[in-house]
């Protein structure tokens, strides 16, 4: 089993977002947390991303770029941890050719091969969002959790990440907004409202009708 909680409630700044969440994921599950801005998919997917930070890479809804770095210093990091300091600050300064070879078809794959040496911060919303993802590709691991990784992605770039993703990770848990989509690439759906996780089945028994009950105020 990847993530477990058992009857946890989960808040913010003293105010309960999630009650009694009970989920197991099991390794080579792909999982789309869906339901409404502000139901607690970002909440939940931060609790599982600090239990189970080892052997899993994570993007997160702000994305955590360096925007005065360049494409490459920003995939790079995914890797930090395999270096000794000094790989790494030699690295800043002069990219060797063989971190350059790493990361390259990385970057290639989602679009940023003629980005590499663009500063991340010159970029557009969705090709930051893809630096970020190619972090986490870089950095590797049973699982990757993702707080809306796609969202200022167009539909053909979105199955591109989708499509990189699902071959890089085993495991994959992702708050997504886009329910298309998430039906398209999960084998499981969880959806969240009023605070509890009000649907947990396998995406290829739903439709999106059968989850619109999740958007109804």
């Amino acid at each position: 089993m990847r993530f477990n909680l058992s009857d946890e409630d989960f808040g913010y700044r003293g105010d309960i977002v999630l009650r009694g969440v009970s989920i197991a994921i099991n390794d080579g599950e792909r999982v789309a947390l869906i339901g409404e801005s502000g139901a607690g998919k970002s909440t939940l997917i931060s609790v599982l991303q600090h239990r189970y930070a080892a052997d899993t890479a994570f993007v997160p809804q702000d994305l955590g770029l360096v925007g005065n770095l360049s494409v490459f210093h920003n995939i790079y990091m995914g890797s930090l941890q395999r270096h000794s300091l000094a790989h790494n600050l030699l690295n800043l300064v002069w990219p060797r050719p063989t971190e350059v070879a790493r990361v390259r078809p990385i970057a290639e794959q989602l679009g940023l091969g003629d980005k590499l040496f663009s500063k991340v911060g010159e970029l557009s919303g969705g090709q930051q969002q893809r630096t970020a993802i190619c972090r986490a590709i870089l950095q590797g691991g049973l699982a990757l959790l993702g707080d809306e990784p796609v969202s200022a992605n167009d539909q053909h770039q979105s199955r591109v990440i989708m499509d990189a993703i699902t071959a890089s990770f085993g495991t994959v848990v992702l708050a997504m907004h886009d329910v298309a989509l998430a039906l398209e690439y999960s084998t499981r759906i969880i959806g969240i409202k009023d605070q509890n996780i009000a649907i947990d089945v396998a995406a290829d028994k739903v439709t999106r009708a059968d989850l619109d009950f999740l958007y109804l105020k």
